[in-house]
């Protein structure tokens, strides 16, 4: 009797030092791998308490429509494709003009403290502009102190290309009113505002897809540069998580890092202590007090 009563008094011990130990292991919302038919990878996440916490209020999954969306303070967009190998991302503006449709648009901007930038080929045209507007031809003092243009001169032929495109022609507006915009950072606000400039639409190019004459092939939309880290080195327990079949994500009040594993389970480190505790023999409220009325 002696015997049984320390074997149940060692596995009750065995199991409050698991729930005091191993707290993370209580359930907590499960992150996803994917939205959609798009994979979700570190330092992105589905939702709150997923992936990075410094990306998380500019992307995350949008659980009806199944699409990752990006947000700023210029409104919402929807993600076509993130290269994870080359840390980009490309959105969608539904309300910016492409050869296929033009619509008036506010313009595009980033918040200032967002972990992004422009790709170096991302190419801005501001369409049915103001001829006379004063901040949009008017050259502007950069962050190096040289003066540049808003406006690109050598960007004419681009316009040209653009006023073929079926949509675009239809506004029977002169050459002189598309302007090739080079933003570079937005300036310090981060903000292409249209209103402001006096024009009423922009097309944005990220790639003109080896056909640089042929706008029906270019591809219409924002390329954004990330960064995760200051030397964007990938972290090591967040390597050590996903090999484990986890998603990396973060807990608490300071955002502590944690490995979020399939059921939702939390642990600090990996899932491979979750896996061998889920498969396991668990142990039962009921059995806890059977283990008690022994002692």
């Amino acid at each position: 009797m002696n015997l049984i009563r320390s074997c149940c008094s060692i596995s009750l011990f065995s199991f409050i030092s698991l729930i005091i130990f191993f707290p993370s292991l209580i359930s907590s919302q499960a992150c996803q791998r994917t939205c959609g038919d798009q994979k979700i990878h570190y330092p992105f996440g589905s939702g709150l308490g997923c992936g990075d916490p410094r990306f998380q209020k500019y992307i995350t999954c949008d659980h009806d429509q199944q699409k990752l969306i990006f947000t700023t303070h210029s409104g919402t967009y929807t993600i076509n494709t993130i290269d994870y190998n080359n840390l980009i991302i490309y959105i969608q503006d539904p309300s910016m003009s492409t050869c296929s449709a033009t619509q008036p648009n506010k313009g595009f901007g980033l918040d200032w403290d967002a972990p992004f930038t422009f790709i170096d080929d991302n190419v801005f045209a501001l369409l049915d502009c103001s001829t006379t507007s004063s901040p949009l031809y008017t050259s502007r003092t950069s962050v190096n102190g040289s003066i540049v243009p808003l406006c690109d001169n050598e960007g004419a032929p681009i316009c040209s290309l653009l006023y073929s495109c079926p949509a675009i022609s239809t506004l029977n507006l002169p050459i002189s009113t598309c302007c090739v915009y080079t933003p570079v950072d937005l300036g310090p606000a981060y903000d292409m505002d249209l209103k402001k400039l006096q024009c009423n639409s922009y097309a944005s190019i990220y790639s003109f897809n080896g056909q640089e004459s042929n706008p029906q092939s270019w591809k219409f939309g924002i390329g954004l540069k990330y960064r995760f880290s200051v030397k964007n080195d990938y972290p090591s327990a967040c390597s050590v998580c996903e090999r484990s079949n986890g998603v990396c994500g973060y807990t608490g009040t300071y955002n502590s890092f944690v490995c979020n594993c399939v059921g939702g389970a939390n642990t600090t480190s990996d899932c491979y202590f979750s896996a061998s505790w889920s498969n396991g023999v668990k142990i039962l409220p009921l059995q806890i007090s059977k283990f008690a009325s022994l002692r």
